[in-house]
């Protein structure tokens, strides 16, 4: 049993991290924090956790606290976790960031799409990055993971497979990806008001994405990313372009063999003929994917939904800790969608 923190608890990722934890054999929540609602009953700002969590109080931020944990889950805004991780890596036996503050490698990256100058450089060459479908060896016996962000696990599960297999061009790839509006955090926004974004399907973060040089990282190819912003609580469907490798014609079954190989053992990915929804994976860790080659057109597209709350930031955390710890790599987590 591990006992856990979870340091930006009362928010989205927090407490989608509390549910899953609770189903979790072998994690223990000892300790959660919510500065903002720091003394406030974790029941009564989520009466979803009344019956498991019927005591939890969501305290302020304590490192002795936290570093009497065995893992702590860090829920925090960018440059927050940046300050917080030096503190405990090491300190305990695994620190997993949901942030963006360690998952480029390049420091200098982080000014042109993060807005501030890393502090700690050293520490982006020792956090494994928390993707286990593409990063598993890597994550064994890890201290320090950076989860994903959200539209790059489903931009980097459709597309890394098609890459490294050598069937598309690594230039010119386009992402066109939506998102509910969980994704944008529980903090009040104009954008996410139910009067702004009802019946509404906006862009945003157009050609200045930040998880658009994490996606060519991870894919190892050139991206125009951009983002939307959908009219539903949670999901992300992303949807992939790019040109076969030289002449080459490959057909709509060969892509689905190329994704079906890279992903023949993966205990959350589907591949499957019939293009995904968000539907069928709401509240799941699964990613559903697909691909076509239109022959009109010349384009390869490859596809993949997934939950933007648990694959794509809590449930990809938890997986990615199941690894670096060396158990079940699968618990706490599901891959049955809820319907209606």
């Amino acid at each position: 049993m591990f006992n856990v923190g979870i340091i930006g608890a009362s928010g989205y990722t927090g407490v989608e991290l509390l549910r899953l934890c609770a189903q979790h054999p072998q994690f223990n929540v000892v300790y959660a924090t919510g500065d903002s609602q720091a003394g406030t009953l974790a029941s009564a700002l989520y009466p979803s956790l009344a019956k498991t969590y019927p005591n939890l109080v969501f305290e302020e931020f304590d490192l002795e606290r936290a570093a009497s944990c065995d893992v702590v889950f860090l829920g925090l805004p960018h440059q927050v976790s940046m300050q917080i991780v030096p503190q405990l890596y090491k300190r305990v036996r695994l620190v997993v960031d949901l942030s963006g503050a360690f998952r480029l490698t390049n420091a200098a990256d982080y000014p042109q799409w993060y807005g501030f100058e890393h502090t700690s450089p050293e520490l982006l060459t020792e956090a494994v990055y928390g993707l286990p479908e593409l990063y598993r060896k890597q994550l064994v016996d890890a201290s320090l993971v950076a989860t994903p962000g959200c539209y790059v696990t489903a931009a980097s599960l459709a597309l890394a497979p098609l890459v490294t297999s050598g069937t598309i061009e690594t230039q010119g790839v386009i992402v066109d990806a939506a998102s509910g509006l969980s994704g944008a955090g529980r903090t009040l926004k104009d954008s996410t008001l139910f009067a702004s974004a009802n019946e509404d399907f906006s862009v945003y973060g157009l050609q200045d994405h930040r998880h658009t040089p994490e996606m060519e990282q991870v894919t190892g190819a050139q991206i125009l990313f951009t983002p939307h912003l959908a009219p539903m609580n949670r999901g992300i469907l992303a949807t992939c372009y790019a040109r076969p490798v030289g002449d080459s014609t490959p057909s709509t079954s060969s892509l689905l063999a190329t994704l079906a190989r890279a992903y023949h053992d993966e205990p959350f990915v589907v591949v499957r003929p019939n293009p995904p929804s968000t539907k069928a994976t709401l509240g799941t860790n699964a990613a559903h994917l697909t691909a076509r080659f239109d022959e009109r057109t010349g384009y390869v597209i490859a596809l993949c939904a997934i939950d933007n709350l648990t694959k794509g930031a809590s449930g990809g955390a938890i997986q990615a800790a199941n690894v670096a710890l060396g158990i079940e790599e699968t618990l706490g987590l599901t891959t049955v969608g809820l319907f209606p």
